[in-house]
């Protein structure tokens, strides 16, 4: 594939994948607030995450838009996008876990209302993106497993919201939406995958949009259909696990990528993926079930501030090597004038 296919075409500071970063902080929010109501954890580390992603989320927008309104058509142009226009979702995505959690903690008729516009408002955006892939807009060598966000897991987590919102039916709409393109969109994925060449480095991360899609339909379900575990949990268990499966070998090929901002891309998933974990143990209650929980809270907390820490010392590297990199193409330059 020609790694200019799948760059972001906006050259801002913020480009739409940025919102990564908000969205791995809120799905590991969501982790804790389970873990708060299931397994009796203290509240903060849920309400700090959830502040630190408001605010970055908050801080990335004014950041994304504003220079966006210099040039018409800017975002238009991101959507778009072959490589790019699939995490425009995210900008929606995380408005939605923030009000979610919000309308919990802070009920109104207000924070309903606004849960409500961001699921129209994500719907829109996923509408858009399939509207353009349909018309012909994107080449089957540009398709990556990241175009499962906005009609997979943005549908579940629509579906999730709404069921907390006591709308059973309009839940159940969204989830079926999300299942119908989980096989739709993988269908296409995999073929391209399959036939086609190697996806760059930088979007290596985006396979664990697989997990991310199974994770989302899990939730989305046991949230509508809390108790014993039935059949149709049984049948996203069973995907759910063999996709994890797939992950598990993958490991070897994500531990080779090089660092940088693409890694907040693997925080959502496994936080989904934790999140279901936690209300499974809770549900089915094998022995050992607590322990293991926790265990797996510990380890999805661990990984998401890891990668929270390294982006924070890898900025004042990369701006030394920018220097020493400067320093010796000056020192080459006087060379070649004073030769």
């Amino acid at each position: 594939m020609d790694d200019g296919s799948i760059q972001p075409l906006s050259r801002r500071l913020v480009t739409l994948g940025s919102f990564g970063v908000p969205l791995g902080l809120a799905g590991l929010a969501g982790c804790w607030t389970t873990a708060t109501a299931e397994l009796h954890a203290v509240r903060w580390p849920s309400e700090m995450l959830f502040a630190v992603a408001g605010v970055l989320w908050v801080l990335l927008a004014v950041l994304y838009v504003v220079p966006g309104l210099r040039r018409s058509g800017a975002f238009r142009a991101d959507l778009e996008h072959p490589g790019s226009g699939p995490f425009a979702a995210y900008i929606p995505l995380v408005g939605l876990l923030l009000a979610s959690h919000y309308r919990t903690v802070l009920p109104g008729a207000l924070l309903d209302w606004v849960c409500f516009a961001f699921v129209v408002l994500l719907g829109s955006v996923a509408a858009q993106l399939v509207a353009h892939w349909i018309a012909g807009g994107v080449e089957l060598a540009a398709v990556h497993p990241g175009y499962f966000v906005p009609v997979v897991a943005g549908a579940n987590v629509a579906s999730i919201s709404l069921s907390s919102a006591g709308l059973h039916q309009a839940a159940l709409g969204a989830f079926g939406a999300g299942l119908f393109f989980w096989l739709m969109i993988g269908t296409v994925v995999l073929i391209r995958l399959m036939t086609g060449s190697a996806l760059p480095d930088t979007l290596k991360p985006a396979m664990t949009a697989f997990l991310a899609a199974a994770a989302t339909s899990n939730l989305a379900w046991i949230v509508a259909h809390p108790g014993p575990i039935g059949e149709v949990q049984s049948i996203l268990i069973g995907m759910l696990v063999f996709m994890l499966a797939v992950q598990a070998v993958l490991v070897g090929t994500y531990r080779s990528l090089p660092f940088g901002v693409s890694w907040w891309t693997f925080t959502f998933p496994l936080a989904s993926t934790t999140n279901f974990a936690i209300r499974w143990a809770v549900t089915v209650q094998v022995p050992g079930w607590e322990a293991a929980a926790w265990s797996v809270l510990g380890v999805a907390s661990a990984f998401v501030l890891l990668v929270a820490a390294g982006s924070v010392v890898r900025r004042p590297r990369r701006r030394g090597a920018h220097r020493g990199r400067q320093h010796s193409a000056g020192g080459r330059g006087a060379v070649a004038q004073g030769g």
